[in-house]
């Protein structure tokens, strides 16, 4: 019995070492490294009158942007980032914002209002793939004069009632096809935004947005836009 546990000792020590061999010829290029958990966001311009900007994350620049156009989806650590939106090429800022991030997660970021009230919202996303034969829509109003409105088929069922400034629905599953739309004052058939042929892809997310002035005409007018988040 002695030599029995005389031998478990010695197996378990030259165990024991040859772990301390193999850990101490390893060299630091040798150690994989975990990636830093990171989360994934978008940036969208949506202030009718504000001016080109440059988007800056922990104060590095990230894009510039000009009304209506969006950066895709770029990785950032998780944990609370600085935002900034500046008058691109300037230190000028108009946005200052910190803002926590979930890692594995996704956010859209947008620029609102006029630009003298401008000021972001953030959302998170939620980008699960669509079931077969069906694509995701969320509608979001970012009109600052614009009244609540519901979202309906033309002359037909409401998909997304009652939004206001600044609110925005989930993310829904709906058939596969081309719609016409219609933008209607909130409770009532009166019609203040046609849209016609809304193209949506089966498997696609899609991100409708009514953006611009109410009372304005040209570029700045009441309009919507179409972002596909994936």
């Amino acid at each position: 019995m002695k030599k029995m546990k005389k031998r478990i000792v010695t197996l378990s020590s030259l165990a024991f070492l040859s772990v301390v061999t193999l850990f101490s010829s390893c060299t630091k290029d040798d150690v994989v490294d975990v990636a830093d958990p990171k989360a994934k966001i978008q940036v969208v311009h949506a202030s009718p009158d504000g001016p080109e900007v440059d988007i800056l994350v922990d104060n590095q620049n990230k894009a510039s942007l000009a009304y209506l156009s969006n950066t895709p989806y770029v990785e950032v650590a998780e944990g609370t980032r600085n935002i900034k939106v500046n008058v691109k090429g300037t230190t000028t800022t108009v946005i200052n914002a910190d803002v926590p991030f979930v890692a594995n997660k996704n956010y859209s970021i947008f620029a609102i209002d006029s630009v003298s009230k401008i000021s972001a919202i953030v959302l998170n996303d939620d980008l699960t793939t669509p079931a077969a034969g069906k694509a995701h829509v969320r509608f979001i109003h970012l009109s600052p004069n614009a009244p609540a409105v519901d979202v309906a088929v033309t002359g037909g069922s409401v998909l997304f009632p009652n939004q206001a400034f600044k609110s925005a629905s989930a993310f829904t599953p709906v058939d596969a096809g081309t719609y016409n739309l219609e933008v209607r004052l909130a409770g009532t058939t009166t019609v203040a935004l046609p849209l016609p042929g809304i193209a949506l892809t089966a498997g696609k997310i899609y991100t409708v947005y009514a953006r611009g002035f109410a009372t304005a005409s040209g570029a700045t007018a009441l309009n919507a836009s179409i972002i596909v988040n994936n």
